[in-house]
């Protein structure tokens, strides 16, 4: 390989991305919005469901409850209604998706002595937040009997009785349980593939398209050069995304960086080069701009999304497509970036995930150099 003809194609490859200025700025935008979008948009977080409540009871007891309800940052109360059918009206209207009912006897129950029932209605349409909500009013609730039932055997001259086992939970990593800091890692791989994508995988097809291809061949440039000289200032450019990315997620949504930075960028480059060359691939196949980003696009945007974990827990998957997350490269990088990002761990740990993300590179530029071939011979 010649460096001399290698920097010669970066070189005018470099020259016409320059030229090129609208889809340098999109390519320079696209992490911004991305992280920007996912990050605040996407979001497993439950906060500020909307409420409605029918207080039968209107007594002191009912509003010591519905106090537990309006001081957590878990539910919101938009409304309070008289009757079931403006309060199902709340709810099909999606004004509401929790309703709490109050029995009338609710007060006489709790002074009594006697077991009461809470109403809670949810709406299921909404399945993930219906879950999380019906949680939360089990967990409030509870600490509301709780605190009725101690000051119950305090009155009587005793002591509350204590549990004969008792649950300490402790968060590692994540002490807040916030998802952000889980889904940001995640985001800066999706940006990667689709930036990635969007950049290499019309190189080659823009070169048929626009006739310049026989010159090239030409030439006495080989294939690897052409191929490596296309990709590195795409690559430059990926790393620059990378940075804005990591940069919008510390300084915005304050995702803390545990481990290794330099780690991170290291495993982000090589991530970025399986990807660049799996654009590269398709642009030498399809050799169709349009048809070869499309692709690229799909191809590397659904899996990250889908199949990596990003999103949703492999674990949770059927057995076929846990076992298809195994050839998705999002797969390995998104473990690798929530290690880092989350626990500190090093390479005592990630080499395995580094050695897929190795192997799916080298693949890549294998397949690019071999469909390349006999194009330039």
């Amino acid at each position: 390989m010649s460096l001399r003809r290698l920097w010669a194609v970066a070189r005018k490859e470099s020259l016409h991305v320059i030229r090129d200025w609208r889809s340098l700025v999109l390519a320079l935008l696209i992490p911004l919005i991305l992280v920007l979008l996912y990050g605040y948009a996407l979001t497993l977080d439950l906060r500020n469901v909307p409420a409605v409540v029918w207080d039968q009871s209107h007594s002191s007891e009912s509003r010591k409850i519905l106090s537990l309800f309006q001081g957590s940052p878990y539910f919101s109360f938009i409304a309070s209604v008289d009757n079931y059918r403006d309060l199902q009206r709340k709810i099909d209207r999606s004004q509401a998706v929790v309703a709490l009912i109050i029995p009338s006897d609710f007060s006489t129950r709790i002074n009594g002595g006697r077991p009461v029932t809470i109403q809670v209605i949810t709406d299921g349409s909404d399945a993930n937040t219906s879950r999380l909500a019906t949680s939360y009013i089990t967990t409030i609730t509870g600490i509301y009997a709780h605190t009725i039932a101690s000051k119950r055997l305090q009155k009587n001259g005793r002591q509350p009785e204590i549990p004969a086992v008792q649950i300490l939970p402790r968060v590692w990593y994540n002490q807040d349980l916030r998802s952000q800091n889980v889904l940001i890692p995640g985001i800066i791989a999706l940006v990667m593939i689709v930036v990635a994508a969007m950049l290499t995988s019309v190189t080659v097809a823009r070169e048929w398209e626009t006739g310049t291809m026989e010159q090239l061949i030409s030439t006495p440039l080989r294939r690897s050069e052409l191929i490596f000289g296309k990709v590195i200032p795409y690559f430059v450019i990926g790393m620059m995304d990378v940075l804005i990315a990591v940069v919008i997620g510390k300084t915005i949504f304050h995702v803390p960086i545990v481990g290794n930075s330099g780690l991170l960028f290291a495993f982000s480059a090589l991530f970025l080069s399986g990807a660049l060359f799996f654009g590269m691939t398709l642009s030498i196949v399809m050799k169709s701009q349009v048809l070869a980003n499309q692709t690229a696009i799909l191809a590397g945007f659904l899996p990250t999304l889908i199949l990596s974990g990003f999103v949703f827990a492999i674990e949770n998957m059927p057995v076929p497509l846990q076992l298809l997350t195994y050839i998705v490269p999002a797969r390995y990088f998104i473990a690798i970036l929530r290690g880092i990002y989350l626990k500190g761990i090093g390479l005592d740990i990630l080499w395995i995930d580094g050695l897929m993300l190795g192997i799916y590179t080298l693949i890549m530029i294998i397949l690019a150099h071999r469909k390349l071939k006999f194009k330039l011979e």
